[in-house]
């Protein structure tokens, strides 16, 4: 289970909040303005990010905003790159009592100095402008903070994609409703970083250095806007704005910290982010915040600041400007501006942090899922696939070990056993989905389904349609409840549509008279029970290549009910609900009944049997596809329509209530049962005829 910590994060986690007195006021106008003429200014730190503020002083001093003078760092700048009035010192105490008097000092050091130096800069009487991260710890914080309020001095935090004027635009339109109500928020950053990134200096990917805190994360360091961004949009700013983190950290490169990592955050009023992010992606790309709408989408390039809206309306792109954070401070001295990035703002992002920097060290990936293209310090590593799990989490809010992807940390025991195996090689893995977000209808299934040979043949929290969960049972609409996840179709509506309907299906304590048998409860959005469920699941091994699975279902009525269906509401031939089985990719699909071939053919089609054969689990690099076919029995108790999608997305269901609902009076029950057959290889009809003939069928 990943790491975690918050306000009101679950029993056994860390509280955010501690009983310390912490000012949490949030800058507006300043009181007294202090700064009447060109900012003296020194920088501690001119190499590395202190490189592009001696460009920007440069430019501001042209305008005769500020003055540089004074620089600190142990490696001097090159000769010719200051002003001739500008000193130069190998440190910060040796500035401060050079008597230069700064009004401002700029700290853009390592982040395991920005404590020390950040609290001599307020000690001296000058405000600060100190690069992100602010400091190491929670603790350096709440330090932070109080030296600033008994100081009486101001504190920027270099946030710089805090300055863009698109987060006002991004402000406007989740106020006027443009994309709906706001579901949730994704943060995506996948960079490329070779060994040389590494060895720029000591302390790059460390998590301490000499008993020193350093936390150089991929979160807290080179991506750390795209989570203080999207803190920003969901109105996250202090620690008291966060209910809970959670983080699940790994690394592929020979370092400390981790470079690939999923950091979930609950804000206090229950919103959902999620930042995936990763240091080792095929290619660079600019990162981006999704914001999750009921009506529509809008994506922020935070780099670019740009936004791109896409709504039934229609999509459209805008690019915006940005405030320089350093301008920005010198007008807040004038009391002429708001802060744009404040210390006390800050607050959810050092919870963060500290949930970085407390959790478990990151899990290594195993070399066998990691490719190195390049040579020398210029080699960098490529996890394949990360690009769709990085989507995948941010559209299921899941982390890389609930995605069950195949180099995370194993679901705790609780959340996922192994089912079935075949003397130690698991064939199936049972799932509560109790930890799924509530708008993918949390439910149990089986994922991953394997082949004798190993291939896997299910698929869950697809990026595309993140409620389809492996193999197993919903309905997406029970007396008006959703058990299917996503949008809602509504015969009113004649589309779908968002609501807070979903329900959830619990798993109860297995029979232990009747180990294959397992009683569920699918419960509505008040929590009361709809419906009980026993459920059969078995197997049987029929040869080298072949097993079966027999599934069984028994619904029972707790009230009167109306099992219901997008197709029996309206949406002709989208009938699903019931069985589901969700394929993952795969090539060279062949989709084929006894007596029909194709997705446009089977789909609807009433058939003892379906087949589907094609090449699963190829990884570019990694290892090429394997065939497999998966024959799905029909039920033995209704001639339910099968329905079937591949070029789309692949998935096979067995559709209880095609295009009209079914009906169950309190206390009647509904049976189905089949039965897959899972076979390494390629199956021809006739092959699949003589597999399924009624020797080799045995119903669950």
């Amino acid at each position: 289970m990943p790491d975690a910590v918050g306000a009101g994060a679950a029993s056994g986690t860390q509280p955010a909040s501690s009983d310390e007195a912490v000012p949490s006021q949030r800058a507006t106008k300043a009181a007294s303005p202090h700064l009447t003429g060109p900012a003296r200014v020194a920088l501690i730190g001119v190499h590395g990010f202190g490189a592009h503020h001696l460009e920007n002083l440069e430019r501001l001093s042209r305008t005769g905003a500020v003055e540089l003078v004074a620089v600190a760092d142990p490696h001097p700048p090159s000769p010719g790159a200051l002003p001739d009035s500008t000193a130069v010192h190998p440190d910060l105490q040796s500035l401060l009592a050079g008597n230069h008097r700064p009004d401002v000092v700029i700290v853009a050091t390592p982040i395991q100095t920005h404590a020390p130096l950040a609290l001599a800069t307020l000690a001296s009487g000058a405000d600060l402008y100190l690069e992100k991260p602010p400091v190491a710890s929670l603790a350096d914080f709440r330090q932070l903070q109080e030296a600033a309020e008994a100081s009486g001095r101001s504190v920027q935090i270099g946030f710089q994609s805090l300055g863009s004027q698109a987060l006002a635009a991004i402000g406007e339109l989740l106020e006027d409703g443009t994309i709906g109500t706001l579901q949730g928020i994704g943060a995506t950053g996948r960079w490329v970083r070779d060994r040389a990134y590494y060895k720029r200096s000591r302390w790059a990917g460390k998590r301490s250095m000499d008993g020193v805190d350093v936390v150089d994360g991929v979160a807290t360091n080179p991506l750390a806007h795209a989570i203080a961004t999207a803190l920003r949009i969901a109105g996250a700013r202090t620690v008291e704005d966060v209910a809970s983190v959670e983080t699940d950290l790994y690394r592929a490169n020979d370092i400390e910290a981790d470079d690939t990592s999923v950091i979930r955050i609950r804000t206090d009023a229950g919103l959902p982010i999620t930042c995936a992010l990763t240091l080792c992606a095929s290619e660079s790309v600019e990162p981006y915040i999704t914001l999750q709408g009921s009506e529509g989408t809008a994506v922020f390039h935070y780099t670019e600041d740009r936004l791109h809206i896409s709504t039934a309306d229609g999509e459209h792109s805008q690019e915006f400007g940005r405030d320089d954070l350093t301008e920005n401070l010198l007008e807040y001295l004038a009391g002429g501006a708001e802060l744009t990035s404040a210390l006390n703002d800050s607050g959810a992002f050092m919870l963060v942090l500290e949930a970085v920097r407390t959790a478990e060290p990151p899990l290594p990936i195993s070399p066998g899922h990691v490719l190195w293209e390049g040579d020398g310090d210029a080699a960098h590593a490529v996890i394949p696939g990360i690009e769709d799990a990085l989507e995948r989490a941010i559209g299921a809010h899941a982390t890389f070990s609930e995605l069950a992807l195949p180099w995370a940390r194993p679901a705790e025991p609780a959340d996922a056993t192994v089912l079935f195996d075949d003397g130690g090689r698991p064939l199936a893995v049972q799932r509560t989905g109790a930890r799924l977000n509530t708008g993918l209808a949390p439910r149990p299934y089986l994922h991953p389904v394997t082949t004798l040979g190993g291939t896997v043949v299910t698929d869950h929290l697809p990026a595309d349609h993140p409620w389809h969960l492996g193999a197993g049972f919903a309905l997406q609409d029970v007396n008006g409840t959703n058990f299917w996840g996503g949008k809602t179709y509504t015969r009113d509506a004649g589309a779908y549509v968002s609501r807070q309907d979903h329900g959830r299906i619990e798993l109860l304590t297995a029979d232990v008279d009747e180990p294959d048998t397992r009683q569920l409860q699918w419960l509505g959005t008040d929590g009361q029970p709809l419906l009980t469920e026993q459920r059969t699941l078995r197997r049987e091994i029929l040869g080298e290549r072949v097993w079966r699975l027999d599934l069984g279902t028994e619904l029972t009525a707790v009230v009167d009910v109306s099992l219901g269906s997008p197709g029996s509401n309206g949406a002709a031939g989208s009938g699903y609900g019931g069985f589901f089985w969700r394929l993952p990719a795969c090539s060279g699909s062949r989709i084929f009944t006894s007596d029909a071939e194709g997705e446009p053919a089977v789909h609807g089609s009433v058939a003892p049997w379906l087949a589907w054969t094609a090449s699963f689990g190829e990884v570019p690099g990694i290892r090429s596809g394997q065939p497999a076919t998966l024959v799905f029995g029909a039920p033995a108790e209704s001639a339910d329509p099968w329905f079937v999608r591949c070029s789309g997305y692949p998935a096979v269901g067995s559709a209880l209530a095609w295009d009209k609902p079914v009906a169950l009076a309190a206390g009647e029950s509904l049976r189905r049962s089949l039965s897959v057959w899972v076979c390494d290889g390629e199956l021809s009809p006739a092959a699949v005829a003589s597999l399924v003939a009624p020797g080799n069928t045995r119903r669950g």
